[in-house]
């Protein structure tokens, strides 16, 4: 939302990222808990405790939307789906994924996982609590435990709304395309909810703001808008990817792209290649071998002066998954490839890792824009 995700650590082969939303959401739970909920339930303690439990509280739910989405990712790479990370951000957090689950009892149990696993924390926390109160712990210990208790109980509910894409809507997404065999017929309908549900909560948000609750107000309103969002770009997301699927990648591909060799200067890179055929990344090519690629955030890196010294073998960068597809993979994949990493072009490579051509961003909207105009994305 703000940015650039920063990635933070590994856990468990998944890159957790943050985006810098979350600290706009740490501080307010941490003020609300010290100066509200805390207070409100025993005054006894001194304001400096309260906040220190305030840090505690917003630390665990920020631990606890962790485990919620890690369990995502666990069950994903179960059922072979390729997981890019968790990312945290104002409204919660989220497990990245490439691609759609392979079939319906895939969804189910990868949707149903987090709730489960928040409800499993929450007792597990609630429980400590109990034991607490039976050994006579710090009650600044016992309110903590008992707040992330019942937070995760209030997660795992809230998720479990038949709303897409919440856990909830995507349980119910599994059912309904179990039952007709139909992943876009399936995902319009619970992207439908979605979005009625989005709408109700931005009215209850509204609401609230007339009767005085501002602050609850705007969080509904926000939440509602941010739901609406993510139900129709989900369902956009699917009528693309089905529209592309089984489309092989060289109904797009463009053979023997524009090529560079490793002595071209970069200052000849500018002003003949990139100037002229207004791409961002180029292959490198020593004779018939691809040695590398090169694009324009490399360039950037150079200073203007030294652009006629520079030669491209000194800023090339070996090809990888981001930038290259395979000959076999299919145009899903590559626009799926191209979403996730920005990139507005691929190489593409044959069994060897030879060079066989370059797919390029909008020969795929061009594509889609047809099948729309003709009819055929629609339901």
């Amino acid at each position: 939302m703000f940015g650039k995700p920063i990635s933070l650590f590994k856990i468990l082969g998944f890159e957790l990222k943050i985006d810098l939303s979350w600290i706009i959401i740490a501080v307010l739970i941490t003020w609300s808990l010290a100066e509200g909920v805390f207070p409100l339930h025993n005054k006894s303690l001194s304001k400096f405790i309260y906040w220190i439990m305030g840090a505690a509280g917003a630390i665990g739910l920020f631990l606890s939307v962790i485990f919620h989405e890690l369990s995502h990712s666990v069950v994903a790479r179960k059922f072979g789906l390729p997981m890019k990370g968790i990312t945290l951000f104002i409204f919660g957090g989220v497990a990245e994924m490439d691609e759609e689950p392979p079939n319906p009892k895939a969804e189910f149990y990868m949707a149903i996982a987090g709730p489960l696993a928040s409800i499993f924390l929450g007792l597990f926390l609630l429980a400590l609590n109990y034991l607490g109160n039976l050994w006579t712990w710090n009650v600044s210990v016992k309110m903590v435990l008992s707040y992330l208790g019942t937070i995760n109980f209030i997660l795992a509910g809230f998720n479990l709304i038949p709303a897409f894409p919440l856990d909830g809507g995507r349980v119910l997404r599994s059912f309904l395309w179990h039952r007709k065999k139909n992943l876009r017929s399936a995902t319009r309908i619970a992207s439908g909810i979605g979005i009625g549900f989005g709408t109700f909560l931005i009215f209850l948000g509204v609401f609230l703001v007339l009767a005085g609750g501002m602050i609850g107000g705007i969080w509904w309103v926000m939440i509602g808008i941010f739901l609406r969002n993510a139900s129709k770009m989900s369902y956009q997301s699917i009528l693309i990817k089905t529209s592309l699927e089984g489309e092989p990648i060289q109904r797009f591909m463009k053979e023997n792209p524009i090529a560079v060799s490793p002595s071209t200067t970069i200052e000849d890179l500018v002003e003949n290649f990139i100037y002229k055929y207004h791409f961002k990344m180029y292959p490198v090519m020593k004779g018939s071998n691809l040695s590398g690629c090169v694009n324009l955030e490399d360039i950037k890196t150079v200073p203007r002066s030294s652009w006629s010294e520079y030669t491209v073998d000194k800023l090339m960068k070996p090809c990888t998954s981001d930038n290259t597809i395979k000959i076999t993979d299919n145009s899903v994949k590559a626009l799926s490839v191209m979403s996730r990493t920005g990139n507005a072009s691929l190489l593409v490579v044959d069994k060897k890792g030879n060079l066989a051509g370059m797919v390029i961003l909008k020969d795929l909207l061009k594509f889609l824009s047809i099948k729309l105009n003709l009819g055929e994305m629609e339901e």
